[in-house]
């Protein structure tokens, strides 16, 4: 069972997700990333390996938001060693644009903290949202 100092870790973990990020801290992402995750991108992407997401993150193709932030976690234990959480993601890109994503995690106990193994990412577009 997940005690609350599991679930601080937990949130931790996700918050530095943006931070890496954000500041371009391409080394520490081991630090957020187990060596066997898989990234599932909103553009349908998957990536398997630090150094595959790494060279994906530094290509010309993409454009990276002003700052990632991590909101509304949910952390619901699967067992003591792995949890499955579920957050809100906002990227501030410019000029008053924001997007609205979901982050789907798969969380586990590794012996440097919790890590992600799993991350899906669907981005929300205004266009389909409902009144």
């Amino acid at each position: 069972m997940l005690d609350s100092h599991d679930i601080v870790a937990i949130q931790e973990v996700l918050a530095l997700y943006g931070h890496v990020i954000d500041e371009r801290e391409w080394s520490r992402m081991d630090e957020v990333f187990t060596d066997d995750h898989h990234f599932y991108s909103s553009t349908g992407r998957v990536f398997r390996s630090l150094e595959e997401l790494r060279a994906y993150w530094l290509g010309p193709e993409v454009t990276h938001p002003i700052g990632h932030h991590v909101t509304n976690i949910i952390v619901t234990p699967v067992d003591g060693d792995t949890a499955s959480c579920i957050s809100k993601g906002l990227y501030v890109r410019g000029e008053a644009q924001i997007t609205s994503a979901v982050y789907r995690d798969l969380v586990v106990r590794t012996a440097n903290g919790w890590r992600l193994r799993e991350r899906r990412i669907t981005v929300h577009h205004h266009d389909r949202l409902a009144d």
